[in-house]
């Protein structure tokens, strides 16, 4: 640490570029520091940095982080601590652009696997980003100092030692995570799609916070009749809704809670921190929310089991377009989740077209059947069921026309659940086919994108790819635009689908297999290996995203053929 002391205090007023000159690795007492990149700029991206610890002298007893579940959860522990941490001890803003300031990517509400944050056997690493100090265009050393000699040790020293940390929050949160776990692999045991736990708050602080509502916020409590019990690890036996296979209506008047429940389900595929108020709302980690999607690009996807004999001939078993309407980018985006492999489709009416989800008898005795190329999804919603064991939920507030398809129907009213299964039978009626014969639903998709689509070169750059917000990448030529997917919820998953597109491009898109085929290889080599082997260099701010958002990125490159 001396050493580092003194090389900065060496190049205090000198140019700002004379801070290349730290680069490398230092011993501290407690811990030893890497300086992985030095920024040559104050108002460049930031520098990245890595602090290791030895795991037994950080002093976490080892049952925290035994096994993946719980080292993930341990490590988003440790993550939010230095977050914390930082705030408490870091003066943050010291000159120019942004010097002084300290910054480790963490999540949000939920808890994703990320590579900030590493628990070995041997050490546990962190890595930081800092943006050195400067006065104008000038190295400031001695605030250098500061950050690096007086600041990193006491964050250090505050979050990656369990001694300083409360003991029981840090359990707390790796059990909560773990009875996630267990709960989500409980559904299939149980023949459930999801699961929502009596007093779990749903409402959410508001439309751009993700945090729990915390005033006037009823806690959630099961109908008897669709209740179940499950038996957790830690918490021990938990009661709450259970949503089976097959087609699950929820219906209600408006603001009751309909889509605020159906927005929980979607990110029921992701563990949750404690306090979040969905920890124990668990969905199939292969569900999709599907919805209608205009102006997105397609390609080659089959959408023909729901829109067929197009005007003019277009095809449709292997549909191209790059201004998709509302209903081909429903079916598309259905067929696609279909590809990925998911057992459960949430959709909300409210973001859904509305003549893709129904049409009434009236419209088919104005409109001939010869001249609607739409299949409405009420007409198949049974088949993704009895044909290809894909269930649904979805939320219906202006048809009554779907209890005729529905296996459960749940009314929301004030937020409360009830059943209402019986009553929406009694209302019901036998769906009447439309005539002729509807394609079926395919097999194994074979499409796959060509070099031209992967290609991430822009200008004289071999590589250029960029992310801007959660839902925005720049990919070589390619903007690729996700604001419509709505379960891809941190921007460390969309860093890493830019380099994980790359990973593909270079590694499987030439195998011959289709998209899918290869995109499940990419999966699996992150699961085996870790995010790092993405990156060209060492960073912390990645995280996983699942396959379904990994493959819609490359499904809305608008440019380039598909084979």
């Amino acid at each position: 640490m001396e050493r580092l002391r003194n090389t900065l205090l060496a190049l205090d007023g000198k140019g700002y570029k004379a801070y290349k000159a730290i680069a490398g690795s230092y011993r501290y007492p407690a811990f030893d520091l890497s300086i992985d990149h030095v920024q040559g700029d104050p108002f460049a991206t930031p520098s990245r940095i890595s602090v290791t610890v030895d795991t037994e002298k950080s002093g976490f007893p080892a049952a925290l982080w035994q096994g993946e579940v719980r080292r993930v959860a341990l490590e988003d522990f440790i993550a939010r601590a230095i977050r914390d941490a930082i705030r408490r001890f870091v003066k943050g803003h010291r000159g120019s652009g942004g010097s002084g300031e300290f910054a480790i990517s963490t999540s949000g509400q939920q808890v994703l696997v990320r590579n900030a944050v590493h628990v070995r056997k041997d050490v546990i690493e962190a890595r930081f980003t800092l943006g050195l100090p400067a006065q104008g265009r000038r190295a400031a050393g001695r605030e250098a100092v500061a950050m690096l000699c007086d600041e990193l040790p006491k964050v250090v020293d505050a979050a990656l030692y369990h001694a300083n940390l409360d003991a029981a929050q840090v359990e707390r949160h790796v059990r909560s995570v773990e009875d996630q776990d267990a709960l989500r692999r409980w559904l299939a045991e149980a023949g459930l799609v999801a699961f929502v736990a009596d007093g779990a708050v749903l409402p959410r602080a508001s439309g751009v916070d993700d945090r729990p509502l915390q005033k006037d916020a009823l806690p959630f409590k099961a109908p008897e009749s669709l209740a179940r019990t499950v038996t957790l690890p830690n918490a021990g036996e938990v009661r709450g809704l259970g949503i089976g296979h097959g087609v699950t209506l929820i219906v209600g008047g408006g603001f009751h809670g309909k889509s605020t429940l159906l927005h929980a389900l979607e990110r029921g595929v992701y563990d949750h921190i404690p306090g979040d108020g969905r920890e124990r709302v668990a969905t199939v980690d292969n569900a999709v929310k599907v919805r209608a999607e205009d102006g997105r690009a397609i390609s080659r996807v089959n959408i023909s089991p729901f829109i067929d004999h197009l005007p003019f001939g277009r095809d449709t078993v292997a549909f191209t377009t790059e201004n998709a309407s509302g209903s081909t980018s429903q079916a598309a985006n259905i067929i696609e989740a279909l590809e990925c492999g998911t057992s459960l489709l949430l959709i909300d009416e409210d973001t859904s077209a509305t003549n893709f989800m129904i049409r009434d008898e009236r419209m088919q005795a104005l409109v001939a059947d010869d001249k609607e190329p739409i299949t409405p999804l009420i007409h198949r919603v049974r088949d993704l069921y009895e044909q290809c064991g894909v269930s649904s939920v979805i939320v219906m507030g202006g048809s009554g026309d779907y209890f005729d398809v529905a296996d459960t129907v749940i009314m929301l009213d004030a937020y409360e659940p009830y059943d209402v299964t019986d009553k929406a039978r009694a209302l019901a009626r036998p769906i009447e086919r439309l005539p002729g014969s509807t394609p079926v639903f395919g097999g194994r998709s074979t499409r796959r994108p060509g070099p031209e689509v992967l290609d991430p070169s822009r200008a004289n750059r071999e590589v250029k790819i960029n992310t801007y917000a959660v839902d925005d990448i720049l990919y070589g030529e390619h903007r690729i635009d996700l604001s419509q997917v709505e379960q891809l919820i941190d921007a460390g998953q969309t860093r890493s689908i830019g380099l994980m597109i790359l990973y593909y491009a270079r590694h499987y898109a030439a195998s011959g297999d289709g998209l899918i085929d290869g995109l499940q290889r990419v999966m699996a080599d992150a699961r085996k290996q870790g995010l790092d082997l993405f990156s060209p260099y060492k960073v912390g701010d990645l995280a996983l995203p699942r396959l379904h958002e990994l493959a819609a990125a490359i499904n809305r490159i608008r440019e380039g053929q598909w084979y």
